[in-house]
């Protein structure tokens, strides 16, 4: 609660601080933004009267001049009355003393003045004392971390009932790094983070947005999950498969070279999930790229076997591209929809039989049930010895296929 109350501190000043920053620097502008109107309007309305003063003045200067020349030449020696009284004549004859440029009216002089609506105090009272909130709990909750093959799928939960979620955000980080990373943001109410490293700690958060707001709420408390479990990865060195480089992903390149691509350990066990999802490669052209084969298959095993070119085989089951679902290589009545581009393939296995050999032959059955595109089928898996792990694997016969396994 202390920790939480000061981080809350924190973030309030921080906020209100900026607020205040930016108000200053909004004000600032609008007060120059003013100040620089009433400077445009003097200049602009005082010239046209700066002009007109200054020929008033000049004309009263003129006059002058020509009055104390008619004086002179009246007061004058008579030898020169004559000769100063034509020049007066001929500048007085010349000089307009009767026409004053045209002075505007009183009324259309500009008189500036400021109006200041002090309604903008109101309306920012109100919206100041509406700002912000303090929650004593976030809308919503981490709820459950399950371990998954190099990932964790993280659950979350709505725990305010009067809270509309319209999207939730997922934030993780390392115990040891500084900063969250989102990691999803949609919604759903659950997610499988991938490229988790095993036996490392990392923390994990979530917050949601409102139905029609922007911002989102608070965030949850931060909970540590961590994964015990190595992640799935598809062996190397087969001719027919590129990987991406933590081999989780395989696409089917253009070489003639054909077979069964395994995982590189026996990494799936009873009770655990294990989910494909293709996707067409872009890099080739559509009309050539992915064909289908009912050779195709993507499924577990109960150990590598080389030599084959399809997981339709004993002590296999799988599905083919063209949805047919294939148990110890026999095809079973039951088919899925054709797996296409974007299509998520998952398996989920339980042990059903322990014990003495049955009467269909085998001592060990697992319950597999096999999911694609909304459909899926159960079936029991007959062997003839208990298996803790299996191997998946997938093989296609034409190239653009790509394969990612979690």
């Amino acid at each position: 609660i202390r920790e939480s109350a000061t981080l809350t501190r924190d973030v309030l000043e921080q906020h209100f601080n900026d607020l205040k920053g930016t108000l200053k620097k909004l004000l600032d502008e609008r007060l120059m933004s003013l100040l620089q109107e009433v400077d445009t309007i003097e200049q602009e309305s005082i010239k046209p009267l700066d002009e007109c003063q200054k020929l008033i003045e000049h004309g009263v200067s003129t006059a002058d001049d020509l009055l104390r020349e008619g004086e002179s030449a009246v007061h004058g020696e008579v030898g020169q009355e004559n000769e100063k009284l034509c020049s007066f004549t001929k500048k007085a004859l010349h000089i307009q003393l009767d026409s004053l440029p045209e002075v505007p009216s009183l009324v259309d002089v500009p008189c500036l003045s400021a109006q200041l609506d002090d309604c903008l105090l109101t309306i920012l009272k109100n919206q100041i004392f509406r700002h912000g909130t303090v929650a004593s709990h976030p809308p919503v909750q981490l709820e459950e971390f399950v371990e998954k093959p190099g990932g964790i799928l993280v659950r979350w939960c709505k725990v305010d009932d009067d809270f509309i979620p319209q999207d939730y955000r997922l934030q993780y980080r390392k115990s040891t790094a500084n900063h969250f990373e989102d990691v999803y943001v949609g919604s759903e109410t659950e997610f499988i983070v991938l490229h988790i490293d095993p036996n490392v700690d990392y923390q994990f958060r979530v917050c949601a947005r409102g139905d029609g707001r922007q911002e989102w709420s608070p965030w949850s408390v931060p909970q540590t999950g961590h994964t015990t479990l190595v992640p799935h990865e598809w062996t190397t060195g087969l001719e027919g498969y590129s990987l991406s480089s933590r081999r989780n992903i395989a696409l089917r390149n253009d070489s003639q070279s054909c077979g069964v691509l395994y995982s590189k350990a026996p990494t799936y066990f009873c009770g655990q999930t294990l989910t494909f999802r293709q996707v067409l490669s872009g890099l080739l052209l559509i009309e050539t790229v992915g064909q289908p084969d009912r050779r195709d298959s993507l499924g577990v095993c109960v150990e590598q076997q080389n030599g084959y070119d399809s997981l339709q085989r004993d002590k296999a089951v799988c599905i083919s591209t063209n949805g047919a679902v294939f148990v110890n290589g026999k095809e079973m009545t039951n088919q899925l929809p054709a797996v296409t581009s974007g299509s998520t393939v998952t398996f989920d296995m339980e042990a059903v039989q322990l014990g003495p050999s049955s009467s269909e032959g085998g001592n060990f059955k697992l319950r597999v049930t096999i999911s694609s595109n909304n459909r899926e089928v159960v079936f029991d898996w007959v062997l003839d010895q208990c298996c803790g792990s299996l191997y998946f694997g997938c093989s296609f016969s034409y190239p653009g296929w790509k394969v990612l396994v979690f």
